[in-house]
């Protein structure tokens, strides 16, 4: 152990010790309690970035803990590899993916290896190598042959130029995220998973999440937004059909007076008369070029067309117009909403802005609305008028029966309607997992036979940036024979979602080497679900919600036998600088690589983790890194000073035996470690667990016998504790210290200290005293003495007397082992 602690001499030595005797290799052991600890891959972008070290920071504490506690942990890294980037760097390096893709894992894999998180690296997966995706492939025809993928029909964000599929989060102000070329809705044959299958079981199991943050359950029960109400038919006045509507608010039936259609709608250019054809055509390219964000703002300005054509209120017989509406989206119900002025407010905007009619059906307790005067809708419950058989009930309670009638009239049904829609997982690009369908125009499409998988990317493909997705550009890739008939065929050209690997690597990591299937069943059971997931709540209804299907897809198809993947999550902060999220466009972007060159990793680490509570943003102080440092080497040298005098110490006393600074030195420890273990293991509280083990240093550095030698014994535990407590924090300095206090072996294959219970009772209370309510002075008493002792102790105290001599003492509140208040007149 040298004098001067030199970072990045005492990190290289402990990663090279770690590596070389794979101290962090997992392998199933039934004599154990499991433990898997895993953070979201990171997508290989060319460089971590401080979001990544604090992430990453936060679940190396809890695995190192985990495995010093005993538990056998798993704690793996890989690769969420696919996606639009490496295409986007190809074109512009005009290299391909797959190299910048791999360049770029190389990077930032040495990147995290200096960090010296205890990864077990043998088992890191990249879901663009082929023995990940070729499983995934597989398990697409699996659930294809279940009826769980399909094709259809389907309106998506399409970027012209680019000529692909964008997800929701790619469009920004209704442009290309990658070309901010104007986005448009397109109908294309798209494949879908069938994640509204599992609507009520991903709903119903938000509730068997206790170790989940409530924020990310709230946030999964309105996506999935499960509604009970009524399917209704409101008969075209031309005969021809009906359109459908989904409704939570039958109450309010009577009161509607006109139709509102999504543009996508099915029926809207069948429903437009040959004198309105012009005008709806015009306002559906419109509306196409809108994000849909934008459409369902509450400021949205309400925009429609009328199509010419009539439908029928099935309870009242009226006609009522059909619009195409801009802030209706095909997505909710049915794409029809029956428009109740009175009673919505996005109808009552539209209706006084296109002069349609308006009926009040619902009248507040005690007043009468006048739809001639209303400025603005009525959405509350009260009592029926205008609505039939139904005046004079309260609203709330007539939307049962108006639900009986309608059934048994053949109106329409009671059903449940989900927010929820299946999810679409074509992409037209190249770098993304092949789906593996081959059309024939004899047999249709048919999947491509499990013996013949994987169906692999072809590494020959040219990334121009023009002209949609290269894959489609590759005849060897393209034409094949069809498995069916022999004749000629095509293969699908696009690619899967990249949530879709995300879905289920986690899986993967149980046995990422296997080569009979996508998972060890055996191994699996050992391993999953997942003890603690840790990532960030932008993925609480895409990657957490998908990761949560798929596993239950899984189940079903008889791969695996549990329910849900993750048991506990922690959802971490930002990172902040300077007010806000660190970025490169706004200049506030703090390098790790810097930040390890200078200071070193272990400083780096302690900092993310000192600064905030892990769930909570973490403002960047470099003057914070600058005290973590300097903390660092206090600590060095404060072992390296005393080390010599405790080498051949022997066990510490209890505290009950020890007299005077020792025995509170002794009391310290044990507190100490009792606070960082509860700290840690209940509530992620790693701040005021390292705060705590700074104290301890403190009481270390104040201890003035510690060169006795008959102290030497319990200085020899501080140390000692003080290392042990810090190592799963900053592990390369504490393998190093805990080297120079004469232990082999690495300290993290240490067990955690385990506190001594009669340490941490107090012989000594401190009272604080007031008088009327202000602080007088503070007093020592026995832990066990009586309220009497204490008040005697109290109004003996000198610097209370001086605010009590010649006053009358009206009363004297107590809280035990606390305060004690001396009220006087």
């Amino acid at each position: 152990m040298e004098e001067k602690f030199v970072p990045k001499n005492v990190e290289e030595k402990w990663q090279r010790f770690w590596e070389e005797s794979s101290a962090f290799r997992a392998t199933r052991n039934d004599d154990k309690e499991k433990y898997y600890l895993l953070e979201m891959f990171p997508y290989p972008s060319g460089r971590i970035h401080m979001g990544h070290v604090r992430n990453y920071s936060i679940g190396d504490v809890i695995a190192r803990f985990m495995r010093m506690r005993g538990r056998n942990v798993l704690h793996p890294m890989g690769w969420d590899a696919f996606g639009m980037p490496a295409e986007n760097a190809a074109i512009q390096n005009k290299s391909h993916p797959g190299t910048w893709t791999y360049e770029n894992i190389e990077y930032m894999r040495s990147q995290l290896k200096k960090l010296g998180f205890s990864y077990d690296w043998d088992r890191e997966i990249a879901t663009c190598h082929v023995e990940y995706y070729r499983w995934e492939q597989l398990v697409f025809l699996k659930m294809y042959e279940k009826g769980l993928a399909y094709k259809k029909n389907s309106f998506v964000n399409w970027c012209p130029k680019c000529e692909t599929v964008l997800a929701n989060e790619q469009v920004e102000n209704g442009g290309c995220w990658r070309c901010d070329s104007e986005v448009v809705q397109k109908e294309l044959d798209q494949w879908f998973l069938r994640i509204t299958d599992y609507a009520e079981e991903l709903l119903e199991y938000t509730n068997k999440l206790p170790g989940w943050p409530e924020r990310v359950l709230t946030m999964q029960r309105n996506w999935i937004g499960k509604s009970s109400g009524c399917e209704i038919d409101f008969a075209l006045e031309s005969g021809a059909g009906a359109v459908r509507v989904f409704t939570t608010r039958q109450d309010t039936l009577y009161g509607a007076t006109f139709m509102s259609l999504a543009p996508e709608h099915p029926l809207a250019l069948e429903l437009a008369t040959s004198e309105r054809r012009e005008e709806v055509v015009a306002f559906i390219d419109k509306v196409k070029r809108t994000d849909k964000q934008v459409r369902t703002a509450d400021d949205l300005e309400k925009e429609g067309v009328f199509t010419g054509s009539y439908c029928l209120n099935p309870v009242t017989g009226k006609r009522m117009p059909i619009y195409l509406a801009n802030f209706v989206l095909p997505e909710y119900g049915t794409g029809a909403v029956m428009a109740v002025p009175t009673h919505d407010q996005r109808d009552f905007e539209f209706a006084r802005k296109y002069g349609l009619p308006l009926q009040v059906v619902i009248q507040p307790e005690g007043e009468t609305l006048d739809a001639a005067t209303m400025i603005a809708a009525f959405t509350e419950d009260g009592v029926m008028v205008n609505s039939g058989p139904f005046d004079g009930m309260k609203s709330s309670e007539s939307k049962e029966k108006i639900a009986d009638y309608l059934e048994k009239e053949g109106f329409g049904k009671k059903t449940t309607n989900y927010r929820l829609r299946d999810w679409g997982i074509s992409r037209q690009r190249y770098w993304g997992n092949p789906i593996p369908i081959i059309y024939c125009d004899c047999c249709g499409a048919v999947p491509v036979p499990e013996s013949d998988l994987p169906v692999v990317l072809p590494m020959d493909a040219q990334f121009s940036g023009e002209g949609g997705n290269p894959l489609a550009k590759v005849p060897s890739f393209v034409s094949v024979a069809c498995p069916t008939c022999g004749k000629p065929a095509r293969r699908e050209t696009d690619t899967m979602d990249t949530f879709v690997q995300s879905s289920w690597y986690f899986l993967r990591y149980c046995s990422p080497r296997f080569a009979q299937g996508p998972l060890d069943r055996e191994e699996a059971e050992y391993w999953m679900s997942v003890d603690q997931y840790i990532g960030g709540i932008e993925h609480a209804v895409l990657h957490l919600l998908y990761a949560r299907f798929f596993t239950k897809a899984l189940r079903d198809l008889g791969f695996i036998n549990i329910d849900e993947p993750f048991l506990n999550l922690l959802t971490q902060g930002m990172v902040i600088k300077d007010g806000s999220k660190m970025s490169k466009s706004k200049g506030n972007v703090v390098d790790p690589d810097s930040l390890i060159k200078v200071y070193g990793a272990d400083t780096a680490r302690l900092f993310s983790l000192f600064a905030s509570p892990p769930e909570r943003d973490l403002e960047w102080s470099d003057q914070g890194v600058d005290g973590s440092y300097r903390f660092l080497n206090r600590v060095w040298k404060l072992v390296f000073e005393l080390a010599p005098l405790v080498s051949s110490a022997g066990p510490a006393a209890s505290a009950q035996t020890l007299s005077g600074d020792a025995g509170k030195l002794r009391r310290a420890i044990h507190k100490t470690i009792k606070k960082v273990s509860e700290d840690v293991e209940e509530r992620f509280h790693f701040n005021t667990a390292i705060a705590a083990i700074m104290e301890l240093v403190n009481s270390i550095s104040s201890f003035e016998a510690k060169k006795d030698p008959s102290c030497a014994s319990v200085l020899k535990e501080a140390l000692e504790s003080v290392v042990l407590l810090l190592a799963p924090f900053v592990p390369h300095i504490a393998e190093e210290l805990w080297e120079g206090l004469g232990h082999g072996g690495g300290i993290a294959n240490a067990s955690w200290p385990v506190y001594d219970a009669e340490a941490v009772v107090e012989d000594e209370l401190t009272i604080v005293v007031q008088v009327n309510g202000k602080l007088r002075g503070k007093i020592t008493v026995a832990a066990a003495a009586t309220e009497e002792q204490v008040r005697t102790a109290a109004l003996a105290e000198d610097k209370v007397v001086v605010h009590i001599e010649g006053k009358t003492v009206r009363k004297i509140i107590y809280v035990p082992g606390k305060l004690l208040n001396i009220v006087v007149a």
